[in-house]
């Protein structure tokens, strides 16, 4: 790739995902862990569909590993042409060690060891803190004319009980740099950080997280008004005279702990439109004394909840279902999430999004959160034919909810082991996944690879 002294139309150049081979229906998990009575709770309730999860064969460097090496395979691309390689993770196996390091075995062969970049961490937001650091170098004096990679994913498991299906797993690579068919629009962002504890890890001795769901879900919400409001701000100095609501987005991609979130929360922003502009066009119906609520008030109010996700249901099923194939499927893979929603879209609309703009909100508890924006420069045909959602969907396995309890707690029990042979089978998993052989009495990990073709 040649060098530019100025490069522009900076984004993602080339994608692709991985998630592992096994899965387990939304719809048997509810009635195996609640009986009749828990008819809905995880499909309706949550928006949730499938959920894929991983033996102790897989870990988030393995996982890394194979969503690395498909992109450089699948796209074809030299080992050589990477000059910069950020991960963005909060499934910490290591307090040194990063994930990085791991994937660079993956470089060794090609002889190139002069790759930038590390790990970002905070909760579901590092893959866009890694997207953001990527996209800055190409955009520095820094850049030697090489892509930058992204590898965003995460393994989220929780204890049983309530928040159990709200778990998944997946990785994101996404290859960036100049003339890219997705460009991330520049200078139109808008971020909220601030130090909460609505969902952390402080026991490295265990995959499972401390969650406040009710403090997180209004965090959510309040980082959206927060994000929402900059990023209308950004978009009106950059474009003036032109006012940004929900309408000047094509599409709405967001953070997804689990679908029916991201309902409530495209329902919030047009509850954001509403308080900029009143009671107006879609909103003159809407009680003008919703507005005269405190945003602590509005989150839990139920008239609000109700009266913008009526507003949204005649655009909703256009502009943010087509997202949701693989968050539905998947289940929350947090860094990866909203990019997995990105992918999904690609998919889904590969046809019709040339010059479209997609509106995206980063979610990560703790807390930090940005929306952004990305307009399709150029055909992402190719992206959708590399990631063949469809058919990967297909080709999986249903896995019986004993089965998948008896995955988890077996993960539970090895999380620290030493000398450790992992018990899964490698059938299990897809040609071309790099699993965990062994981890030794120093606990390094060691891996190979099934086979491309088995």
């Amino acid at each position: 790739m040649a060098t530019e002294a100025r490069p522009t139309n900076i984004g993602i150049v080339a994608a692709d995902c991985y998630f592992p081979k096994q899965y387990v229906s939304q719809t048997a998990l509810e009635s195996f862990d609640l009986g009749p009575t828990g008819k809905g709770k995880y499909t309706i309730g949550l928006g949730q569909e499938a959920m894929a999860f991983c033996s102790d064969r897989e870990d988030i460097y393995s996982m890394s590993m194979t969503a690395v090496q498909q992109l450089l395979e699948r796209y074809n691309i030299d080992p050589k042409q990477i000059g910069r390689l950020e991960v963005g993770t909060e499934t910490v196996i290591d307090k040194s060690k990063s994930v990085k390091t791991v994937l660079m075995s993956l470089f060794e062969k090609s002889g190139n060891y002069n790759i930038e970049g590390i790990d970002s961490i905070n909760a579901c937001y590092g893959g866009t803190a890694a997207l953001f650091n990527s996209m800055n170098w190409v955009e520095s004096s820094n850049w030697d004319g090489r892509y930058a990679l992204v590898v965003c994913g995460d393994i989220a498991v929780y204890a049983p009980g309530a928040a159990r299906p709200t778990g998944g797993a997946g990785v994101v690579a996404m290859l960036i740099g100049p003339n890219a068919p997705l460009v991330i629009e520049p200078g139109v962002r808008g971020t909220h950080m601030e130090h909460a504890w609505d969902f952390y890890k402080p026991n490295l001795e265990s995959e499972y997280p401390v969650v406040d769901g009710k403090l997180s879900i209004n965090l959510y919400l309040k980082a959206i008004d927060s994000c929402y409001k900059t990023y209308k701000q950004a978009f009106e100095r950059r474009n003036p005279g032109k006012t940004f609501t929900l309408d000047q987005a094509d599409y709405v991609l967001m953070h997804s702990p689990f679908t029916k979130m991201v309902n409530k929360a495209y329902a919030r922003v047009l509850y954001n439109d509403f308080l900029a502009n009143g009671a107006q066009g879609k909103f003159a119906k809407v009680d003008p004394s919703l507005a005269k609520l405190t945003p602590e008030e509005s989150y839990s109010s139920k008239d609000v909840a109700t009266v913008f996700a009526d507003i949204s249901k005649p655009e909703y099923p256009a502009k943010v279902e087509p997202s949701l194939t693989l968050p539905k499927q998947l289940g929350n893979s947090y860094t990866a999430s909203l990019y997995t929603s990105l992918l999904s879209l690609v998919a889904n609309k590969k046809d019709e999004l040339l010059n479209k703009r997609l509106l995206m909100f980063s979610y990560g508890s703790g807390l930090a959160a940005t929306m952004f924006s990305i307009k399709v420069q150029s055909s992402v045909e190719n992206i959708a034919r590399v990631i063949n959602l469809p058919d990967r969907l297909a080709s999986r396995t249903a896995v019986e909810p004993q089965k998948f309890t008896d995955v988890l707690l077996h993960r539970q029990q090895n999380h620290s082991a030493t000398s450790y042979k992992p018990s899964g089978l490698t059938t299990e998993l897809f040609p071309g996944t790099y699993y965990l052989s062994q981890i030794d009495d120093l606990k390094r990990r060691h891996y190979e690879r099934v086979p491309l073709s088995q």
